[in-house]
This record gives structure tokens, C-alpha cells and sequence, in this order.
């Protein structure tokens, strides 16, 4: 099989029981149980519906810049709950998808779209594509649909790597991927992290939030307080 044009099997899939748990969860609870050590970017912002919420195992696309042969055919192979990662070098000078594509996407049921590269026709992906689409920017101009590309490879996004079938998650925050051989247990604490903090919101709405920890932290650092009228 040519290196550069390979349509490969995913072999592994995070359960759709574990993604759904995994949607009820804030994108930087997960983050922070895993230490803050993974990102996909700042640059790959929400280009959809606000409110949308994207979740499900990765199918991977490793794409020339500019050119989405592969992607269509992404299309054409995910199944239903899918999130599409495209990993299209970071450029910005052609669309990688455009409205046509994520129409036909919806219909195939597919989760979303993870870009790292261009889109375009953004208006009417947020008005009407009624899917999440993260990419690192947009432009105009269309892509080519030479090659070469590949399918169901790993890839990394600004030193995030995704596998195919790990978990993909997204909202206003970002995007993150969890690697599915720890998802459960980081699962486990992004759900005692969610737990803690709505103690910690009840606190602050009856008044007994203890800020206790800030000057504590503050006179460890050597931090010196100026006495009242000084």
C-alpha cells in the first residue's frame, strides 16, 4: 500500500456509553484532570450554533494543506456518531470543508468536524449545519481534491495526538482529546471534579465559601502585606 494514499480500518472505538457521560462534562473539567497537559490549540475555535456540543470516538484524516480528497471520502466511511479530525498541516489558504460537505455529513449522522486548517461558508454552518465544526481559521477560496491523504493514522494537532477511536470532546472552551485507554479513569475524575465544584457554587450562593486559601498561599510565596495606614 502507497505511504500517502492509505484508507486504513479502525480497529478501536470509545463506547458511546462513555462518550455519553463524557457530554454532560465542561471541556475544561477534563482538562484539568488531565493535569492541562493536552490542547488542540487556540486557534481551533467553534464555527457553529452556539451551545452545540461536540462528543465521539475520532476518525482520523491526514491531509495535504489545502486538499480534501480524503476527507470526502471520510465521509463517505464514518459511522454515525463519528467526529471527523482532520489534520490539513494548520493552513488557511483553501477550505478544507464547506457547506456542501458538512449537509452531506449531517445526513450520514456524523458528530462533527475538527479541523486544523481552513473552512469556509461559515454562515450557513452556523445557521443551518446544525453539527459542530472547530477549525483554526477561514478563507474563500476552495480546495483541491488531488491527494495525497490518509485515513484512520494517527495525528497531532499543536502537539495534541489523537488516535483513531479516541474520545473527542468540544465546547466553547475548545477541543480536547482524551486517549481511550485512560478514558474511564479520567472520566472517573472529571466527574469528582464537576462534583466538587457545584459543592463549591452552592458555598458561594449561601455565603460560606472559605477564601481562606488565598492569603494562606500568598504568605507561603513571601508575599508582603502593607499594614492599614501605611
Amino acid at each position: 500500500m502507497t505511504v500517502g494514499f492509505r484508507v486504513l480500518p479502525r480497529t478501536r472505538a470509545v463506547s458511546s456509553d462513555i462518550a455519553q457521560r463524557f457530554s454532560a462534562l465542561p471541556v475544561a473539567n477534563v482538562s484539568d484532570s488531565m493535569s492541562r497537559m493536552t490542547a488542540g490549540g487556540a486557534r481551533l475555535r467553534p464555527y457553529h450554533e452556539r451551545g452545540l456540543r461536540l462528543v465521539g470516538p475520532a476518525l482520523t484524516v491526514k491531509s495535504r494543506p489545502g486538499d480534501n480528497l480524503m476527507v470526502h471520502k471520510a465521509i463517505d466511511i464514518a459511522e454515525p456518531g463519528d467526529v471527523i479530525v482532520v489534520d490539513a498541516g494548520g493552513d488557511l489558504s483553501n477550505a478544507i470543508i464547506g457547506d456542501i460537505m458538512t449537509t452531506m455529513a449531517k445526513r450520514r449522522e456524523i458528530a462533527g468536524f475538527v479541523i486544523n486548517g481552513a473552512i469556509r461558508d461559515v454562515d450557513d454552518i452556523r445557521e443551518k449545519a446544525g453539527m459542530p465544526v472547530f477549525a483554526a481559521g477561514v478563507t474563500h477560496r476552495g480546495p483541491y481534491k488531488d491527494g495525497p491523504g490518509e485515513i484512520n493514522v494517527p495525528v497531532a494537532i499543536d502537539g495534541m495526538v489523537v488516535e483513531p477511536g479516541d474520545l473527542i470532546i468540544g465546547d466553547g472552551d475548545g477541543i480536547l482529546c482524551v486517549p481511550l485507554a485512560m478514558a474511564e479513569s479520567i472520566l472517573a475524575a472529571a466527574e469528582a471534579k464537576q462534583a466538587a465544584e457545584q459543592r463549591e457554587f452552592s458555598q458561594i450562593a449561601d455565603g460560606t465559601y472559605d477564601r481562606s486559601w488565598v492569603d494562606e498561599t500568598l504568605r507561603k510565596r513571601g508575599c508582603e502585606f502593607a499594614s492599614e495606614g501605611a
